[in-house]
C-alpha cells in the first residue's frame, strides 16, 4: 500500500480521499478548512497540519482544488519544492487545458509524472466511490495512476496525452450543462401543457427524448430516482460550477475556434440563475427560473 497526499477536501475531495483509505493506503488529508479534515479523519484519513506536511515521503499527491490559479500556485510553492523525487502527481480539479498541461510540463521538468485527471459524477458518486475518472498522460503515466484511481472510481478512462482529461471533462459537461436546461424546458412545457409529469417522464425516458439528465437527474420532484430536486435543489453538483465549467469550454471553443452555440446559450441561462441567487443550488434548479411560477426577489431581479 502507498502514501498518499490529498490536498483539498471540499465536496468531491471530502468523499474521495476516504475512500483511498477504506481501499488501505495512508492518506495524509490537508485542507484550509479544519472541519473539512476533521471529517477526513472520521473517515480513515490522517491529519496534515500543511500541504508540505502532507506531501513529505508521499508517494501520490492527489489534488482536488478550485480553480487553475489554486492548481498553479499549489503545485509550484508547495508540492514541488516539498514532495520527494519522481513522485506520482494527480490533479482531479477541473480547469482550462492550458493550465493542466503548464504545471504538468513544470512539474515533468522536476522529475516528477504528472497527470490530469478530472472526475464526473457529483457528490453522491464521490463517496461512493463510483465516480466516472478521464486522465491525460502518457500510456505509462496512466498505468501508473491507474491503481489509485480505481478506488475512487467506476471507470477510469485514458483520454489521451497531457491536458485531454481536462479537454474531454469541458466537453462532457457542455453536453451534460446544454441538456439539463433543454430538460428542464421539456418538463417546464410539458407541465403548462396539461401533461402529467410521471406520465412523461415515464414516456421520455423510453422514447428518442432520453437522456441521462431525463433519466437519472430529473429535475423535478417525484419523478425517477432520488435527484436534488427532491431535496430543495439541495446537493449535487452547483450551478455555480456548472457555469464555471460552461466558461471553460467557451474559452477552449474560442481557443480553437469551436462554433458551440448550444453551448453558449448554456452559459447564459446559468449565469443568469447564478445571478438571480441560486448559485448554490444544483444545477437541475434551473427549472426553478424557466418555470415563470418561480417568482424571484426583487433585490436579486
Amino acid at each position: 500500500m502507498a502514501t498518499i497526499a490529498f490536498i483539498g477536501l471540499g465536496h468531491m475531495g471530502g468523499g474521495m480521499a476516504p475512500n483511498l483509505a477504506k481501499a488501505g493506503h495512508e492518506v495524509r488529508a490537508f485542507d484550509l478548512v479544519p472541519e473539512a479534515v476533521q471529517r477526513a479523519t472520521d473517515a480513515g484519513c490522517e491529519a496534515a497540519g500543511s500541504i508540505a506536511e502532507a506531501v513529505k515521503d508521499a508517494d501520490v499527491v492527489i489534488t482536488m482544488l478550485p480553480a487553475a490559479q489554486h492548481v498553479r500556485k499549489v503545485f509550484h510553492d508547495d508540492v514541488a519544492p516539498n514532495a520527494k523525487a519522481g513522485a506520482l502527481l494527480i490533479d482531479c480539479s477541473t480547469i482550462d487545458v492550458q493550465s493542466a498541461r503548464d504545471v504538468g510540463e513544470e512539474m515533468k521538468a522536476k522529475g516528477f509524472d504528472f497527470v490530469d485527471a478530472p472526475v464526473s459524477g457529483g457528490i453522491a458518486a464521490a463517496a461512493a466511490g463510483t465516480l466516472a475518472l478521464m486522465v491525460g498522460g502518457t500510456d505509462e503515466q496512466f498505468e501508473r495512476a491507474k491503481p489509485f484511481l480505481e478506488p475512487m472510481a467506476k471507470a477510469v478512462i485514458h483520454a489521451g496525452q497531457l491536458g485531454a482529461g481536462q479537454a474531454a471533462k469541458i466537453c462532457n459537461n457542455m453536453i451534460l450543462g446544454a441538456t439539463m436546461a433543454a430538460t428542464c424546458e421539456a418538463f417546464v412545457l410539458a407541465k403548462k401543457l396539461g401533461l402529467d409529469l410521471q406520465t412523461f417522464f415515464v414516456i421520455s425516458s423510453k422514447a428518442s427524448g432520453q437522456s441521462w439528465s431525463m433519466t437519472s437527474y430529473a429535475p423535478v420532484p417525484g419523478v425517477g430516482p432520488d435527484t436534488p430536486a427532491d431535496h430543495d435543489y439541495e446537493g449535487g453538483f452547483a450551478a455555480a460550477l456548472m457555469l464555471k465549467d460552461l466558461k471553460l469550454a467557451a474559452e477552449a471553443a474560442q481557443t480553437v475556434g469551436a462554433y458551440t452555440p448550444m453551448g453558449a446559450e448554456a452559459e447564459e441561462l446559468y449565469q443568469r440563475f447564478v445571478d438571480r441567487g441560486g448559485g448554490s443550488k444544483d444545477f437541475s434548479g434551473l427549472i426553478k427560473m424557466i418555470d415563470d411560477s418561480w417568482k424571484v426577489p426583487e433585490e436579486q431581479a
